[in-house]
């Protein structure tokens, strides 16, 4: 049988070449990232450009193009410039221009700084007016992405706290042994104790023991160790001074290639030795699967993340915020009450809300929630009936600041009760502490998931903002960032988030 095949001429000529907008499909999602960044406000992108010198790249076509890009997973500048010279999509996009990868990073990593934020609203704001999404509940989760940076490079907070308590050590030891050596020489001499110690302090402590030492019969192991710390240990302390001023208040550990990541355990564990690596993490409220806001911390745990990502949100769009659903990593005192004092009813669990619903009771005898508590006298009774008065309050500071109220309540006698060694060990009668507005806050948050609404909450939780990330990580390959430091991180992110919002439009 004859073969037919189609007419194939690479040098047939056209009368009227095709152009670059017959060659896009009508639905293609490219269509979409050019319709709504040309609604977007880009005033604060342009005052990023000075006057003078040659012509620029317009902001919006280059905005356009990364976001284009981070919808194809196309993330890395070098493939971005190569798709502009390729891909029919991109050369669309950008007019036919053709800016080199120097030009793109340096947009994506200076110029969107500051002002990346103030688009992603406005993308976000134009989708809740279409009314795709909701601005009034947030569903609110977590989740760690790895930094750019290397896995072993870690500094860690506790280690430089451990090797300064040996310096000062062996520098209380040098000064006592001269001290015994050379009594006369040190006896007008007076260190002040080595409680706190600075690279000053070290450098002229050592010189008064070498001076004190001059001529004295000295082992070579004090001579080498004096030797040792006049050369390295000034240095050392002002190294580890300034780690500790990188590392703050709010974290443990910090990367040495990108000194704003924070070492944590990631699910992404593929040595299966639960190792950690240097990453940020990643905060997101979403509704209808779309994100509407986003924030980065340093932090390792969601539990303190809560507050300051809210705050962005009711800033970002002038207090929509009616309703937050989170899970139990954000079921603290501290959150429940910011939620309450700000007015948003909240459907957050607290840590063992999940075992409650399942049937298990708190462990131990004298669970404050197992016994009877009479709200006129303020006291609890034991299981053996035993009355425990109120007899004083004492406050605590929790690692961010926020100051909870303990009431201690002791027995009034616990001798030879036959449920003493399954209760308590210690002397004396029982002393229990309990945080009364926490149990008020928790039983608050049980009656709102126990509800109707609660429950209709809590399952759309789960398909809401968790579906998102394994989107991003899995479906779309976003597993580590590409860029280092904080500010740039958080270009990064903005971009995921405009792409993943229009590539959910265009679905």
């Amino acid at each position: 049988m004859h073969v037919v095949f189609k007419q194939y001429n690479q040098q047939q000529a056209f009368l009227l070449p095709p152009s670059l907008d017959e060659l896009v499909k009508v639905d293609h999602p490219v269509r979409v990232v050019n319709e709504v960044m040309d609604k977007v406000d880009i005033d604060p992108l342009l005052k990023k450009f000075k006057g003078g010198g040659t012509s620029s790249y317009h902001p919006k076509m280059l905005l356009k193009v990364l976001v284009y890009a981070y919808i194809t997973n196309t993330y890395s500048s070098r493939k971005i410039e190569e798709a502009l010279q390729s891909n029919i999509h991109f050369m669309w996009l950008s007019g036919m221009s053709q800016p080199d990868h120097n030009t793109i990073n340096r947009f994506r990593s200076d110029r969107l700084k500051d002002s990346l934020r103030y688009i992603f609203t406005q993308v976000v704001v134009l989708l809740a007016e279409q009314g795709v999404l909701s601005l009034r509940e947030a569903y609110v989760d977590g989740t760690k992405i790895e930094a750019n940076a290397n896995r072993y490079t870690f500094v860690w907070g506790n280690a430089i706290k451990t090797s300064k308590e040996k310096m000062k050590q062996q520098l209380d030891e040098l000064w006592k042994y001269a001290q015994q050596v050379a009594k006369e020489e040190m006896d007008d001499k007076d260190p002040g104790g080595f409680d706190k110690i600075d690279p000053q302090q070290v450098e002229q402590t050592i010189a008064t023991i070498n001076e004190a030492l001059k001529d004295k019969d000295v082992p070579a192991k004090v001579k080498q160790k004096l030797n040792y710390a006049k050369k390295n240990w000034p240095s050392k302390l002002a190294q580890y001074e300034q780690q500790e001023r990188i590392i703050g208040e709010d974290r443990s550990s910090y990367s040495k290639t990108d000194p704003d990541a924070t070492f944590m355990r990631m699910k992404e564990d593929h040595m299966k030795n639960g190792q950690l690596k240097p990453g940020y993490n990643l905060q997101l409220s979403t509704n209808q699967q779309y994100i509407t806001h986003y924030s980065l911390h340093q932090s390792s745990t969601d539990t303190g993340t809560l507050q300051k990502h809210l705050e962005h949100y009711l800033q970002q769009y002038n207090q929509h915020l009616q309703t937050v659903i989170a899970d139990a990593g954000y079921g603290s005192e501290e959150n429940y009450q910011y939620l309450e004092e700000k007015g948003l009813t909240s459907y957050v669990k607290y840590n063992y809300f999940d075992r409650e619903q399942q049937g298990a009771k708190p462990k131990g005898v004298l669970s404050t929630d197992q016994l009877y508590y009479n709200q006129q006298q303020d006291c609890y009774y034991c299981p053996m009936g035993q009355r425990m008065d109120r007899i004083r309050d004492r406050k605590r500071t929790t690692r961010t600041g926020f100051v909870q109220t303990l009431a201690r309540y002791q027995a009034r006698n616990c001798s030879n009760c036959p449920m003493r060694g399954a209760c308590h060990k210690a002397e004396g009668n029982k002393i229990m502490e309990v945080n009364q507005n926490m149990q008020r806050l928790r039983e608050n948050s049980r009656h709102n998931l126990l509800s109707e609404a609660g429950i209709h909450y809590r399952k759309q939780r789960c398909v809401d903002v968790e579906p998102v990330f394994a989107n991003i990580k899995h479906n779309h390959f976003f597993k580590r960032f590409m860029l280092r430091g904080l500010d740039k991180v958080q270009i990064e992110t903005g971009l995921l988030a405009i792409a993943h919002n229009l590539r959910k439009k265009a679905a």
